[in-house]
């Protein structure tokens, strides 16, 4: 079981009366087990700490996958999954949710993109410094709320569809987060899904989840293709604008630097939909989207703030460990040697911690993964922590008997594990000492 404890009732209110529609529709939410006559608590059952996020950044990693390549095969079928349940959401749980309890606005109409947009301008554009002509700007917005509000809008947009709001237990997906939600256009939410700034979708598996969406949508709605696309590349704007306007309040306006590490993956969203060409006319917007997307700080081709800098790295008990340097001095000693040693076996001897065989050996034991398990709840910990106070130095190393194997591929999964948050500095100190590759 989870608790949760909040003041706003309101919002609670939603997420109960919404919890208890979509699981009288049979659909994957968490069932509520109690609740506080007071309503500000609440006892829900547990779906573990595995996001569709976590699991396709797991899938990316093990197959060695960039972001911008192919999405892995396991990957595409965890999305497909999810797109497969979205149309119930969207048409079923409309005919079940009371949108009286909507939070904080019933129906994503012109008053709620207004909002959104305003977020975007005041807490991005300013706080950026992107220059934009207000009165020009507010024409455009006008305009593209306009364009938006021609599509129908009578179903359950859940507002915050994307990939860290949706839990993988076995291999299928349960949703959270959905309290935000209210009336709305079905483009929204896969949208929002398919655009999700981290999750870096490639265009081909952008263009065929979209496909499959499309195909559960019309088992229960008649679905006109054409019309739903004139306005479908639009709502992403609309869902991206959103989203950078809560990473300029969250990065710029409150220092929290892991925000404004979303930036980049935003603007290059930006830049693909540049490039296909706006669906509306709006001159001073795509104006100020090319500027966005021209800025170097905002593209990630040069950090945007200090931040934070974690460096990993590995070493042999046997030469000590080594002395911190960094700023802060603060960080982890992990030691490797209670975990099997492969370097004790003749095929893996002349190996070392990077190659393949030595990875899938390690993950293999059963120690390793109580162990990772262990170091990534600490180093999350510490990592929110200092994103939080702003620091910009955090050290962890990883010891073993002779510095080539287990801590080596300790260091590089914690590395590609905090990658998409922070900056990360990976040191092998015994690399000199390693067999020499033939």
């Amino acid at each position: 079981m989870i608790g949760t404890l909040a003041e706003d009732i309101a919002e609670n209110e939603a997420f109960l009366g919404f919890s208890a529609a979509f699981g009288s529709a049979g659909l994957p939410v968490p069932e509520i087990l109690a609740v506080h006559p007071s309503r500000a608590a609440y006892l829900l059952s547990d779906l573990g700490d595995t996001t569709l996020f976590e699991a396709v950044s797991a899938i990316r990693d093990r197959t060695g996958a960039a972001a911008d390549a192919t999405l892995p095969d396991d990957a595409m079928t965890l999305y497909e999954r999810v797109v497969a349940w979205l149309p119930r959401f969207q048409v079923v749980g409309a005919e079940r949710v009371d949108f009286s309890l909507a939070y904080p606005h019933a129906a994503f109409d012109e008053r709620s993109m207004r909002w959104d947009l305003n977020y975007f301008k005041y807490l991005f554009l300013r706080l950026a410094h992107v220059a934009f002509d207000e009165a020009r700007l507010e024409v455009d917005f006008g305009r593209l709320i306009e364009h938006l509000s021609e599509a129908p809008a009578d179903y359950f947009l859940y507002r915050d569809f994307q990939s860290r709001n949706v839990m993988i237990v076995d291999g299928q997906p349960w949703f959270i987060d959905y309290q935000g939600g209210r009336r709305g256009a079905l483009q929204y939410d896969i949208a929002s899904l398919l655009y999700d700034a981290k999750a870096a979708l490639p265009a081909d598996a952008r263009e065929a989840l979209l496909n499959a969406y499309l195909d559960a949508l019309d088992e229960h709605v008649e679905v006109d293709r054409e019309r739903f696309l004139r306005h479908y590349h639009s709502f992403g704007l609309m869902r991206i604008l959103q989203a950078m306007g809560a990473y300029g309040y969250r990065g710029f306006y409150e220092r929290k630097p892991r925000f404004l590490a979303s930036v980049p993956y935003a603007v290059a969203n930006i830049a693909s939909l540049l490039e296909r060409g706006l669906d509306v006319d709006v001159p001073e917007l795509e104006e100020v989207l090319r500027r966005i997307v021209a800025r170097p700080d905002l593209a990630g081709t040069q950090p945007a703030e200090p931040g934070l800098t974690v460096t990993i790295g590995s070493f042999s008990y046997k030469r000590g460990i080594p002395a911190d340097d960094t700023t802060h001095g603060g960080g982890f000693v992990f030691d490797c040697r209670a975990i099997t040693n492969p370097g004790r076996r003749e095929e893996y001897r002349d190996l070392t911690g990077l190659d393949p065989e030595v990875v899938t050996f390690l993950e293999d034991l059963p120690e390793s993964a109580a162990f990772w398990e262990s170091v990534r709840t600490l180093v999350d910990a510490s990592v929110d922590s200092y994103l939080g106070r702003g620091f910009e130095s955090l050290t962890v190393r990883f010891g073993c008997t002779g510095g080539q194997h287990r801590s080596v591929h300790f260091a590089e999964k914690l590395a590609r594990h905090l990658e998409p948050r922070v900056r990360v500095r990976v040191e092998h100190r015994e690399r000199q000492h390693w067999p020499e590759d033939d």
